[in-house]
């Protein structure tokens, strides 16, 4: 059974103190296919160590010759996009159209990485006292370290890595360990696309190469996105260790129907949403806050739609495929237990299905569900959809406003004015106006607010470069020749 090492300093590398081994699963059919090496402390450190001293040339390294090492990155994924999306799929499990649709939202932050020297342009004032100058720059930090989640393996490293690599920082990623592969193949392509050795650098493992990551003192930021507790105790533990961190957490994305809306558009959204990826989406719809008039309706075509799902292989046609492990499917089937012993109204059972293999559960709907059920409170990361009733937009807007998640929500309308008042009112990081996932565009940043979001620094876009980069102001003097004599009074800049 073949293992899966980790890329260190341009090359894979097998450690001998790399004694624990995970396994590499099919979602699909639950088979086996291969290993992968956690990383020990000592490989961790090897990977930060080779980052290190690659960063001095690459931070000198010309802004032309980096982007022209983007460029070539650029268009080496676009060519071979295909084979990088049925990696995803035989790994993740999600089907190869929507792994595709991954990769591409990904190439948009390379893209603007591509532009970086428009980004990294300071400002200067000439004469800001006599003869005096003065000028603005931003730096690289050094070691970026990377933290992502098996839920999109290639989409969620480009997030950081295009931005932080252009910007002249070195890279050590730490993928999931559930779907590790996307990341070395990525990391030969930055091979193949010219970069220097241990510019990028790819570790596996689990909480020791994590833990690792935050306490040492040659990473000097650290990006990670996965669910609120793990978020949090990155974001404390990076941060007491003195690193830069953005740590995007959870959610649970509300889409607010409001009378006015094209139901059948409501209705596909939701559908469309609710169950992408088996609902294993940071920016999913899990809950459709529908107002009382219309909410008989939009259930009843939500629920029509579902009906036609069809459930498999990703590797084939399917509309959505299997959950990531077995373990997964059996907490998501746990939390649709725990609605209908709460009392919601069970619209459609994901549990009754006729796959005999792989990890699946077909699409769930719940109706009538009430704020203090688990089904509503938890993020479940599956595809599980609840339906919650209220009066009108105010008891809408408050409800979505009271859950302690942030990260994206929607709303339905064909009323100009209550869109833009919720635009305005609601207490979310990213808002959707008749889209229901609203993931920025690579030049736009993306992040949430409250427990989706610990540390003040979105990914990518703006806010990417200033999280990448440090600023420095330049005062600077040069004397006429004829100047002379001493003056020891303090400077009065004038």
């Amino acid at each position: 059974m073949p293992t899966l090492s980790h890329w260190i300093n341009g090359q894979t590398v097998t450690a001998s103190t790399d004694t624990r081994l995970g396994d590499i699963t099919n979602p699909a059919t639950g088979v086996v296919s291969g290993q992968v090496a956690l990383g020990s402390k000592a490989t961790v450190e090897s990977a930060i160590t080779a980052a290190a001293e690659a960063f001095p040339a690459w931070r000198d390294t010309s802004l032309a010759k980096r982007t022209s090492v983007l460029f070539a990155f650029r268009e080496l994924l676009n060519a071979r996009k295909q084979e990088l999306a049925e990696i995803i799929t035989a790994e993740h499990g999600k089907v190869v159209s929507d792994a595709l649709g991954e990769v591409a939202r990904g190439q948009e932050v390379v893209e603007f990485a591509c532009g970086i020297a428009a980004h990294l342009k300071g400002g200067h004032t000439q004469n800001a006292s006599t003869n005096v100058d003065v000028h603005s720059l931003r730096q690289p930090l050094g070691v970026a370290a990377i933290i992502s989640p098996f839920n999109f393996p290639a989409m969620v490293p480009m997030w950081f890595f295009p931005v932080a690599i252009a910007a002249g920082n070195t890279v050590v990623l730490k993928p999931s360990e559930k779907d590790p592969t996307a990341a070395n193949w990525i990391a030969e392509l930055w091979k193949e696309a010219g970069l220097p050795d241990g510019v990028f650098n790819v570790v596996h493992g689990d909480k020791e190469a994590v833990d690792t990551l935050l306490t040492s003192p040659e990473v000097a930021s650290v990006s990670f996105v996965g669910s609120t507790p793990i978020a949090k105790y990155v974001y404390e533990n990076g941060t007491a260790a003195g690193k830069r961190v953005q740590a995007l957490g959870g959610a649970k994305n509300h889409m607010l129907v409001l009378p006015d809306a094209d139901l059948d558009l409501a209705a596909d959204a939701a559908v469309n949403a609710g169950y992408g990826a088996a609902g294993e989406r940071c920016m999913a719809i899990s809950v459709v806050v529908a107002v009382d008039s219309i909410a008989d309706e939009l259930v009843a075509r939500i629920a029509e739609r579902t009906r036609t799902l069809r459930i498999g292989d990703g590797r084939g046609e399917p509309d959505m495929g299997p959950l990531v492990t077995a373990a997964h499917r059996d907490k998501v089937s746990g939390y649709i237990d725990a609605g209908v012993e709460a009392g919601a109204k069970l619209v459609l059972d994901g549990r009754e299905h006729d796959h005999t293999d792989g990890f699946f559960l077909n699409p769930t709907l719940f109706d009538e569900v009430t704020t203090d059920m688990s089904i509503y409170t938890d993020e479940i990361f599956g595809p599980v959809l609840a339906v919650v009733r209220v009066p009108g937009y105010d008891e809408g807007l408050d409800l979505i406003n009271a859950n302690p998640y942030g990260n994206g929500t929607a709303i339905f309308t064909n009323d100009g004015g209550a869109a833009r008042r919720y635009e305005n009112e609601v207490e979310v990081g990213m808002v959707g106006v008749n889209v229901p996932i609203p993931v920025p565009v690579g030049h736009y940043s993306f992040g949430g607010w409250k427990n989706s979001l610990f540390g003040d620094t979105h990914a990518y876009g703006e806010e990417g470069v200033h999280f990448f980069t440090r600023g420095k102001v330049v005062t600077s003097r040069w004397l006429d020749p004829s100047h002379g004599g001493l003056n020891l009074g303090f400077p009065t800049n004038d």
